[in-house]
């Protein structure tokens, strides 16, 4: 079968922090604040950091987030209603349309009354999984070249990412998995994925005494961060508590249990003297805007480019990330990500930096809540 391929293209775009043109959708500061349900001093401050880093207006941000809003309640509907036939979705910023793969056309007209754009494709989402599944199962056969791989829904294949003049080392690797070629797109870049163990985002906070990382999200006892930033039992300062659960490599999420003289809030730092409060942690789809609070580079945003990521760090493979063009450096691990006021995930790694830009990966925070069976603390 026929590969889909890049062509061993220079990807060099990946460690570029992107800028995204306007929605369509007209929206007022007004609306756009009541949207979100923010006070006006918050909703400034996520719109100062939005024109900063997606090169947006102030008019431009507001009508981004209104109309994102409405993309993640349309995305939650279109799922379940195209049930095998769904081939995967994402946020299109500059016409602000959701676009939905579907690989029956006869379903177009079900995409369209739920508000999204359809778009024919060879593959279901749940093919594509199941290629990046395969591929996880043999992440230990992967050359070190090979920086990871995810389901990447505007190109309806599975992106591996390699080092520059690597592809065929990436291709035997593809073909000795048993995952289809065909499904499989392989991409030449310049990402060298790393922890970022010894840094904090959101929130300081010290590992016996010497590591830092930061808090990602007030869960009730605690809060929630990255796995590789502590083992069970492992203790904390400033909040002082200790690693009751903790999974890296294969997931990148911890819990830390607090003492009770420490009040768990649904806030995050924005590293100017303002928070930004939590009000659940509905995912963003693809293409959506997101945002990082790290205690090194502070707050910065960008674009969710892809779900499921798995990513070959030098110590260990971690699958299920979300990527983003969203920059960071070492000592922004374990950080909150946040699109508008829900909660996105903690960040994991990435290369690059917030200079020239790069790439950054956070562990979803749904599935380290589900793993603990732990509840965020909204606002």
């Amino acid at each position: 079968m026929q590969r889909k391929m890049a062509g061993r293209m220079a990807a060099t775009a990946l460690l570029a922090a992107g800028t995204l043109t306007a929605m369509a959708a007209p929206a007022t500061a007004n609306n756009a604040a009541a949207t979100e349900n923010e006070s006006p001093e918050r909703a400034s401050t996520m719109m100062q950091a939005m024109q900063r880093d997606l090169g947006l207006t102030h008019a431009q941000a507001e009508q981004r987030i209104a109309d994102e809003a409405a993309a993640r309640d349309i995305a939650d509907r279109v799922k379940e209603k195209l049930g095998n036939g769904f081939g995967g979705f994402h946020y299109k910023a500059e016409s602000g349309d959701l676009v939905v793969g579907v690989t029956d056309q006869a379903r177009f007209d079900e995409v369209r009354s739920s508000g999204a754009v359809p778009r024919l494709v060879d593959d279901s989402r749940a093919d594509l999984e199941s290629a990046s599944s395969t591929l996880d199962a043999h992440a230990q056969q992967a050359p070190e070249s090979v920086a990871g791989w995810y389901v990447d829904s505007a190109s309806n294949s599975v992106v591996m990412t390699t080092e520059f003049g690597t592809a065929d080392r990436a291709e035997r690797f593809v073909d000795s998995s048993g995952a289809p070629s065909d499904a499989v797109r392989v991409v030449e870049s310049g990402e060298q994925p790393r922890t970022y163990a010894d840094v904090i985002g959101g929130q300081r906070y010290t590992i016996n005494g010497s590591t830092i990382c930061s808090s990602g999200f007030s869960v009730s006892g605690g809060f929630v961060t990255a796995g590789h930033c502590g083992s069970p039992g492992d203790s904390t300062n400033s909040p002082s508590g200790s690693f009751a659960g903790s999974s890296f490599p294969g997931d990148d999420y911890a819990y830390v249990e607090t003492g009770s003289d420490d009040t768990p809030r649904p806030l995050v730092d924005t590293h100017d003297g303002a928070t930004r409060t939590v009000q659940g942690s509905q995912s963003a789809p693809v293409g959506s805007s997101v945002c990082r609070s790290g205690q090194t580079t502070g707050w910065h945003c960008g674009t969710v480019q892809a779900k499921n990521q798995t990513v070959s760090y030098p110590s260990g493979t971690v699958s299920g990330l979300t990527r983003t063009d969203v920059c960071a450096e070492p000592g922004d691990s374990g950080g909150s990500f946040i699109s508008g006021n829900q909660a996105q995930g903690m960040t994991s790694g990435g290369s690059g930096d917030c200079t020239y830009g790069g790439t950054t990966y956070f562990q979803p925070v749904n599935e380290a809540l589900n793993a603990y069976g732990l509840s965020l603390v909204t606002g």
